[in-house]
């Protein structure tokens, strides 16, 4: 599963900060990572916010090697419902 490097990352982010907010990370076909209740899944699901991006992107930006507000303004990323809570992603990625 290529999302499970990613995926183990945020997790322990969130035993450090938790996250109560509702987030989806979106990478197409190669799957989702979804916050919700403080906990991570890889099962599909509603969430307040939804990031679009590829894997590859997904990556680069967990690496700090892409700037989140340059990729969105390049149409990178894609973010949709509460952008607020997208925002608040950054505390856990540097996690």
């Amino acid at each position: 599963m290529p999302l499970t490097p990613i995926a183990d990352k945020i997790e322990r982010g969130l035993q450090k900060l938790p996250f109560d907010e509702s987030l989806k990370l979106d990478c197409g076909d190669d799957g989702v990572i979804v916050l919700q209740d403080g906990a991570l899944s890889r099962e599909d699901a509603d969430t307040a916010c939804t990031i679009s991006l590829s894997h590859a992107n997904l990556e680069r930006l967990m690496k700090g090697k892409l700037n989140p507000m340059t990729a969105f303004a390049m149409g990178k990323i894609k973010v949709s419902g509460d952008v607020s809570v997208a925002m608040r992603l950054g505390q856990l990625l540097k996690g």
